[in-house]
C-alpha cells in the first residue's frame, strides 16, 4: 500500500477491513445457531470476550504502525477497529447479562459486586461506552479536539482492565498462557507511546 493511497483504495481497504472484523461474529452466530459448540454459553463467553481484546491491541497497534512505517492513512481505521472492540465488548456484555443471568439486574450487580474479575471487567466495558459514544466528527467538534483526546485517553486504562479481568479469570484455571500474551502485547503497545513521549518532551526542553 502506498504512504498516501488514492480515496478508492483507502475505501477498499475500510471494506476489507470492516469484513475481516465482523467475520469472527458472523462465524460464531453461525456455529451457535448450528448447534455446534457443545457449551454454547461457554463459547460465546470465550469468543467475545478474545475478540473483544484482539480488537483492543489492534486498535492500539494503529498508532505505532502508523509512526514505525509513515503510513499515515492508517490513522483512518482507528476509529472503526475501536468501535469493534465496542461491539466485542458489548455482545460479551450481553452474553453474561443474558445467559447467565437472564436479564435480572439485580442479580447481574450482585454477580459484579461478588467477583472481582467481573467488577473490572464490568468497569472496562463502562468506559468504553463514552469512547463509542463521542466516535463521530460531530462529537469531536461538539467536544473539541483537545477534551476529545483526552476522552479517549481512557483506552490506556480499559485495555490494562481487560486484561487483568481476563487474567483474574483465568487464574482459576491456572491458565495464565493468554493473559501473559495479551499483556505483553499492551504493554509493548503503551510502553512504545511513552517512550515517545518521554523523547518529545526532551526534545521540546533542549530547544528552550
Amino acid at each position: 500500500m502506498a504512504l498516501n493511497p488514492s480515496s478508492k483504495q483507502l475505501t477498499a481497504v475500510k471494506v476489507a477491513v470492516f469484513v475481516l472484523a465482523l467475520l469472527p461474529f458472523l462465524r460464531m452466530a453461525w456455529l451457535v445457531a448450528q448447534g455446534v459448540p457443545v457449551e454454547p454459553l461457554e463459547f460465546l463467553t470465550r469468543g467475545t470476550g478474545d475478540w473483544t481484546l484482539y480488537m483492543l491491541c489492534i486498535t492500539l497497534a494503529v498508532t505505532p504502525l502508523r509512526r514505525l512505517t509513515g503510513w499515515n492513512w492508517v490513522i483512518k481505521l482507528r476509529r472503526m477497529l475501536g468501535l469493534f472492540a465496542f461491539f466485542y465488548a458489548f455482545l460479551h456484555f450481553v452474553t453474561f447479562f443474558w445467559f447467565d443471568h437472564f436479564f435480572d439486574i439485580a442479580e447481574m450487580l450482585k454477580d459484579v459486586v461478588k467477583r472481582p474479575f467481573i467488577t473490572v471487567g464490568f468497569i472496562a466495558f463502562v468506559l468504553l461506552i463514552p469512547l463509542a459514544a463521542t466516535s463521530t466528527n460531530a462529537m469531536i467538534r461538539r467536544l473539541g479536539a483537545k477534551r476529545w483526546q483526552w476522552l479517549h485517553r481512557l483506552i490506556y486504562i480499559i485495555a490494562p482492565l481487560g486484561i487483568l479481568h481476563f487474567w483474574w479469570m483465568k487464574a482459576g484455571k491456572n491458565d495464565f498462557q493468554e493473559p501473559i500474551i495479551f499483556g505483553s502485547i499492551v504493554a509493548l503497545l503503551l510502553g512504545l507511546r511513552v517512550v515517545w513521549s518521554v523523547a518529545k518532551k526532551s526534545q521540546a526542553a533542549a530547544r528552550t
